[in-house]
């Protein structure tokens, strides 16, 4: 799977709320550091911690606005729009960077503001 298709199905499969497919998008060693989560080793950490999402959020949509993929490397501009399980509105910028290796992502790190995500600790 090239770099391009790896980062249609990460939206895709987000916003489907297909989290274990999501998961399978990464390499067993992968590394991510998010913004809100920390730094993350390992596709079977990841895929524990995704398990939790259909509680936070009541609806989640997270809009790739701008993709630029170079070789092994990725960026994507998102909008999140999302409704926390309280239902209070989540919108936020995001910056998305990733390392596509063999088909599979091998790193992740994200910038966004944070505020926005307060109301999820407030649910």
């Amino acid at each position: 799977m090239d770099a391009r298709t790896v980062l249609d199905r990460y939206y895709e499969y987000a916003n489907a709320a297909d989290w274990d497919r999501w998961c399978d998008l990464f390499a067993p060693d992968m590394v991510m550091d998010e913004q809100l989560a920390g730094h993350i080793e390992g596709r079977e950490k990841l895929r524990q911690m995704m398990g939790g999402m259909g509680q936070m959020y009541a609806a989640f949509h997270n809009e790739p606005l701008h993709v630029l993929i170079d070789g092994a490397q990725g960026a994507v501009v998102s909008r999140i729009t999302a409704t926390s399980a309280a239902g209070r509105p989540v919108r936020a910028q995001v910056m998305n960077y990733f390392t596509i290796l063999h088909g599979q992502i091998t790193y992740m790190a994200n910038f966004h503001d944070t505020v926005p995500f307060q109301v999820l600790s407030q649910d």
